[in-house]
């Protein structure tokens, strides 16, 4: 059993993950974690507890808070670990192995005593910061905790992240800096590093302009918010931009390690005096609704993939869904080689499906269950570019080479090569008996079955059961149970498609008064313009469907457009009875080539029937319309 206090605080044992509803106990958990193997006062729990007005009974009720709690550990099986009553309070005993906050802070230590060998330091940061899962004890209602104790945390995680940026422009790469460095500028506006380290990588990425102007506006920031000037090492940075000068290597005033001082102004930025800072959440940008979630207000929402490279698998907070499969996958991947392999060739697992279905999570999710299985490391490399190009062979061989190292002989490692187009990515990389490896693609990639075997799993939309379970698990159970018939009704005008019940429950959640039954009309009256995040409009089904479409060739593009805005005949045999109004259609629409058919299938743009041998998702074939629709438009315009 291990906790987790660096998100909602949960429970976990390996697949199963059980989020704690908010209570007294719950509280008193967190307290004793957060200074887990220390004595905390029983005054200290108290105030943790019922804060500073504390009843006249608050001893007497302490201790059945404890009696409590003990009775929950009971309940979900935690075994090896109890609370102590000693002199003075009560005391928890964990390691890093069975709570998540201590493996973070021993991940850290052993990146401090890596300095010397930036890659390493790199990647063992990276891993520790994959822990972080969410709003910080989003479900522990503590003002004295989210006073005095998770903003201390969360410049913990600001350190390693501006650690990480710093290695990563000490390492020339600048562009996967700025994916983190977009977010924590904006997140964290009063952080002046985090705004010399975005200013140098645009610049040395080429944005001199950019650069510049992102000076100008976090210069009138602190004027405006805070009446100060910039800092001496920010004004010096501009400086050396408007004189053109080559800021080398190690760039600008950079941190000299991650235990160093964060500055003055510090990470709490304006609102920080006001509550609790909360945890640095990616970048935005276009939306890949299979990568790694983030939390708001407990719901998991699907964020953009990072910029191509390799690095830890993150996990993936409040996963929904898929069991068996999860379960099937990560018991291929432990399962010890088949007798005729040879020890030659890594064991492969594909895991394909249409864009939006949640392959990446799927895959992030098991490289998480089975992570003990691969003491060598977990790696996940990203295979296509933001512009959706594929990476090369060699390319992401060399990076992944880097990324492993020699290794010890015998010692398994675990790629996750996520996002491939065509199976000559992969095969260079299956080279070696120590390496084990899971594809996600939209891609069937049979080629790659044919020559060097493995198992598929194709993903399909969810069931009405996993639907309703991620409503509950993102909106919340009082929420979802006082009007399940309209939760329900929700799920099916998403198609039960994982992409568009993400951005949903996004949207539910920035309106927390608004009935169900009424987001029912409301999504109903035009689902594909809902399924948007309007502060955020690359994340929406459609952009995600015109990215896709974005991806085939032109003329698969087109043969697609005409399946998905004609009638069902044109799919094959779907619905057609034979009769006279059926010959009239099918003689005004010929016949799609099956190769055609077969093509657009193993795209994961058309699924297999019934009715017939192949349908499109009704979301899909909603957005091909449209598209049609405004096409014609414009042409009749012109």
């Amino acid at each position: 059993m291990r906790f987790q206090l660096l998100g909602p605080l949960a429970l976990a044992d390996g697949p199963d993950v059980v989020v704690l509803q908010p209570s007294k106990p719950v509280i008193l958990l967190a307290a004793l974690l957060l200074h887990a193997n220390s004595t905390v006062s029983a005054e200290y729990l108290q105030r943790a507890v019922w804060g500073e007005d504390q009843p006249a009974t608050a001893k007497a009720a302490l201790q059945t808070c404890v009696l409590r709690l003990r009775r929950l550990f009971t309940k979900h099986g935690v075994n090896g670990t109890s609370i102590e009553a000693v002199p003075g309070g009560y005391r928890i005993t964990a390691g890093p192995p069975t709570l998540d906050l201590l493996g973070f802070r021993d991940q850290v230590r052993r990146a401090t005593a890596l300095a010397g060998d930036p890659e390493a330091e790199l990647y063992t940061l990276k891993d520790a910061l994959s822990l972080w899962q969410g709003s910080l004890l989003a479900n522990v209602r503590s003002d004295v905790l989210h006073r005095d104790e998770v903003p201390r945390l969360s410049e913990e995680r600001l350190r390693a992240v501006e650690r990480v940026c710093d290695l990563l422009l000490g390492l020339g790469r600048c562009g996967e800096a700025l994916v983190d460095l977009w977010t924590a500028t904006r997140v964290y506006p009063g952080h002046e590093r985090f705004h010399e380290q975005l200013i140098e990588a645009l610049y040395r990425t080429g944005r001199q302009s950019q650069a510049l102007a992102e000076y100008r506006r976090v210069k009138g920031f602190l004027l405006d918010e805070l009446g100060v000037d910039p800092s001496p090492s920010l004004r010096q940075l501009e400086l050396s931009i408007l004189r053109g000068e080559d800021l080398g290597a190690g760039g600008g005033s950079g941190a000299g390690g991650i235990q160093g001082a964060v500055g003055i102004r510090g990470a709490a930025g304006v609102r920080g005096a006001a509550g609790a800072v909360g945890a640095l959440e990616p970048a935005p940008a276009a939306l890949d609704p299979g990568s790694t979630p983030r939390v708001v207000q407990g719901a998991a929402v699907p964020l953009p993939a990072p910029a191509p490279g390799a690095g830890p698998v993150p996990a993936v907070p409040h996963f929904t869904g898929r069991e068996a499969e999860a379960a099937a996958m990560a018991a291929r991947l432990t399962a010890p080689p088949p007798p005729d392999a040879g020890g030659q060739r890594p064991l492969t697992v594909l895991v394909s499906g249409a864009p939006g279905i949640g392959k990446s999570a799927l895959a992030q999710h098991v490289a998480h269950l089975v992570r003990d299985s691969f003491p060598a490391g977990r790696l996940l490399v990203r295979m296509t570019r933001a512009d959706g190009h594929p990476r090369t062979a060699d390319e992401v061989a060399a990076e992944v080479a880097a990324a492993l190292g020699s290794g010890r002989p015998g010692e398994r490692a675990l790629l996750v090569l996520d996002d491939v187009v065509d199976a000559d990515q992969v095969r260079p990389l299956l080279t070696s008996p120590d390496l084990a490896v899971v594809v996600t693609s939209r891609m069937g990639l049979g080629g790659l079955i044919a020559t060097h075997g493995g198992w598929v799993h194709r993903l399909t939309a969810f069931t009405e059961a996993e639907s309703y379970a991620l409503l509950l698990a993102a909106l919340g159970t009082e929420r979802v149970e006082a009007e399940p018939r309209a939760a329900r009704q929700l799920a099916v005008l998403c198609g039960h498609f994982p992409a568009a019940l993400r951005i949903l429950t996004a949207r539910l959640l920035t309106r927390p008064g608004l009935r169900l039954g009424d987001a029912v009309d409301w999504l109903g009256d035009d689902p594909l313009a809902r399924l948007t995040l309007t502060d955020s409009p690359d994340h929406s089904v459609s952009g995600l469907f015109d990215r896709a479409l974005g991806r085939l060739d032109p003329r698969l593009s087109e043969a697609f457009l005409r399946i998905g805005s004609g009638p069902p005949e044109l799919l094959g045999g779907t619905g057609s009875t034979g009769g006279p109004e059926d010959a009239g259609r099918r003689g005004s629409h010929p016949p799609v080539p099956e190769d055609v058919l077969e093509q657009l299938a193993d795209a994961g743009l058309l699924e297999d029937g019934p009715p017939g041998p192949y349908r499109i998702h009704d979301l899909l074939r909603a957005h091909l319309r449209r598209t049609v629709r405004i096409r014609n438009r414009r042409t009749e315009k012109v």
